[in-house]
């Protein structure tokens, strides 16, 4: 490690460059197709040259312009978007939180690409479950804007209907491609980035109507490929009395579940108790005698109508009654009405794996032992009356928040189902949602948890959009106004702003209170608590950045790189985000001889903000050797106060990585 001078390695303080990390990968398989060019500053980079890369994944050339593919104006554009860093940070909000210093879970207020960018290192590959519920494109503007949306002449002009003179070539264009062109361009970006978060056993549901369904298909079978990944529609029953439509009423919505085909990840369904279809434990027909396996007969000890525990395999020359009672318990043998010994269907060793699924059955002179299916695999129509989104969305959202302020916010039953299916094997689970809403996710996963005992956590993305504005929308359903109205009067008497996003958070805080109370597990036992972050401009001021030489006049403003309303927290957080870490872990807290020093997870990152910071404590932070250290430039007075510092670090602590911002 090269401490010289002001070599010590500064922060970008910006996104991950999704595109040089591309290069990258391509350049492991193919080093033969990497090339080098100039960058925006003059400074060489590495990149692809597409031709060869082209000729080495093909046996033939390809000639034409003819070829199998989904596309649409402002898809390349879309992928320039989805990999271009920004500089932007999240800045926490403590005093917005519930729970902040022991609690997990995630809210982050802001536009989901540039939160989505944000997080690409923290949360790489770690996410297990990723559930949105989309805006669907119903020809209404939806807020996610796109710097490159396309006016309607400039959609004419890309889309090849005008000529150079402006003259339009197709007679009767559609005229609603331009809008499914937004849609497609707004979801490609989103779900690109998305697609980095999972797990290798990662699943990803998507909730969307007819409008949208079949290009949502083609989108997610190029992005997730066709040949790795699974991808199922299941038919959701959201409206059973129909919204009216021309010819048909819609009763029903889609979720589309994709995940890796290899594995098992979605979990049976759980059959409700009046839906069991219940069958004798003892075996019949041909080979179920008890000479048949030997270890198969054994008795069920049923005390007070419940199966309480299995004896031992009998001995060859014991040949009891089918029933035989013992004081207040009971020995069930295999033993059928016509007296012949039959054996269980589960082997002595193996049968306490199934004793959830089996019932002790009153019968004339003792008891029989009944084997119940009380899981079943998934199905693609999920038609239970739970899946009513009246009754068990909008009902729900406004009895939590009064008003509610949605017009159709899932049913909590469709998202726990889905949020069960993708993680009911992993109690440890993240689960995301980037559009979500009124929070229903983060009461599914809750939900689960009280009655599981899992500690899955969630990470909430919304855009905190102006409830004020949204009312005073030109065509709003009268009844839609009213609710938003009595959510925005409700808000604002509780001391909240009145957005989307204070929607979401009541909702989770009322909710997370609820299932406090009725469950039986502790405060400790079960996470209903989230933090609050939210989208903002960079912790760093511009000049930080600027390329170029700097001018005399500007050294005054060069003082500190940090914004001035910027806290020691915003700073930290922002580390986090540049180091890759999770932004959920503990941190304290302390002073050391007058300086605050933050330590996070316990040594995973020390850091220090303060101005001309004492060698000793510099020893003192070494001497914990962290993974990581991280000071501001302006820590240190002058150079050699900053090779002073590499050099403690290397004798004491010389694995630690030590940043400066």
């Amino acid at each position: 490690m090269n401490w010289r001078n002001s070599d010590m390695e500064k922060m970008r303080m910006e996104s991950f460059d999704q595109t040089q990390s591309n290069v990258e990968k391509i350049a492991e398989l193919f080093p033969n197709c990497i090339t080098e060019t100039v960058d925006e500053n003059g400074k060489l980079k590495r990149a692809i040259n597409f031709e060869l890369l082209r000729q080495m994944l093909s046996g033939d050339v390809l000639e034409g312009d003819e070829a199998y593919e989904f596309t649409w104006v402002g898809k390349k554009a879309a992928i320039v978007e989805a990999n271009r860093p920004i500089r932007k940070t999240l800045r926490p909000c403590p005093e917005e939180s519930v729970d902040w210093d022991t609690t997990e879970n995630l809210y982050i207020e802001g536009d989901n690409l540039e939160v989505l960018k944000l997080l690409q290192e923290s949360y790489l590959h770690k996410v297990k479950l990723i559930y949105i519920d989309p805006p669907y494109n119903t020809g209404r503007n939806y807020i996610y804007r796109n710097d490159f949306s396309v006016g309607s002449e400039e959609y004419d002009e890309q889309a090849g209907l005008v000529d150079e003179e402006g003259d339009r070539l197709a007679a009767n264009p559609v005229g609603s491609a331009r809008f499914h062109s937004a849609w497609l361009t707004m979801m490609y970006q989103r779900l690109l980035l998305a697609r980095n978060l999972l797990t290798d056993d990662g699943v990803l549901v998507c909730a969307i109507d007819e409008n949208e369904l079949s290009s949502l298909e083609m989108l997610l079978k190029e992005i997730f490929g066709e040949g790795t990944y699974d991808h199922v529609c299941v038919t959701v029953i959201h409206n059973p009395r129909g919204q009216q439509g021309k010819n048909f009423s819609y009763t029903n919505e889609y979720a589309i579940f994709v995940f890796p085909k290899a594995l098992k990840v979605i979990a049976d369904k759980r059959i409700p108790d009046d839906e069991v279809s219940w069958s004798p434990l003892r075996n019949w027909g041909s080979e179920s005698e008890r000479t048949d396996a030997k270890n198969c007969f054994y008795p069920v000890i049923v005390q007070n109508d419940q199966i309480v525990e299995f004896g031992d395999v009998s001995p060859d020359e014991y040949h009891p009654q089918q029933t035989v009672r013992d004081g207040d318990k009971y020995y069930v043998y295999p033993i059928d009405r016509q007296g012949i010994e039959r054996k269980w269907r589960y082997a002595r060793q193996t049968v306490e794996s199934i004793w959830s699924m089996l019932r002790a059955k009153k019968i004339s002179g003792g008891y029989d032992i009944e084997l119940g299916k009380t899981f079943g695999i998934q199905k693609t129509v999920w038609d239970d009356k739970k899946y009513d989104a009246n009754e068990y969305g909008t009902k729900i959202v406004s009895d939590l928040v009064p008003g509610g302020g949605f017009s159709f916010p899932k049913s909590l039953y469709t998202v726990y189902d889905s949020v069960y299916a993708a993680t009911a094997e992993d109690k440890d689970a993240i689960v995301m949602d980037f559009f979500s809403g009124s929070g229903t996710t983060a009461h599914a996963v809750m939900k689960l948890n009280a009655e599981d005992g899992g500690h899955r956590k969630f990470i909430m993305v919304q855009l905190p959009e102006d409830l004020n504005e949204a009312v005073s929308r030109p065509g709003l359903d009268a009844r839609l106004k009213s609710n938003i109205e009595a959510t925005i009067k409700y808000l604002t008497s509780q001391g909240y702003e009145a957005t989307i996003c204070s929607i979401g958070e009541e909702r989770i805080r009322k909710a997370g209170e609820k299932i406090k109370e009725e469950s039986p597990l502790t405060s400790a036992q079960l996470d209903t608590g989230f933090r609050v972050f939210k989208l903002d401009d960079s912790n760093m001021n511009d000049v930080y950045y600027a390329a170029g030489d700097y001018s005399q006049g500007m050294l005054s403003m060069l003082e500190s790189n940090v914004k001035s309303d910027r806290s020691d927290l915003d700073l930290l957080f922002g580390c986090l985000l540049e180091w890759g870490l999770p932004l959920s872990m503990p941190y304290a807290s302390e002073q050391i001889e007058g300086c605050t020093v933050h330590t996070y997870n316990d040594g995973d990152l020390i850091a220090c903000f303060d101005e001309n910071i004492p060698d000793s404590v510099i020893k003192e932070i070494a001497k914990r050797r962290p993974l990581r250290a991280v000071f501001r430039d302006s820590s240190f007075k002058d150079s050699p106060s900053k090779i002073n510092v590499g050099e403690i670090f290397k004798m004491l602590a010389p694995d630690t990585r030590v940043k400066v911002i």
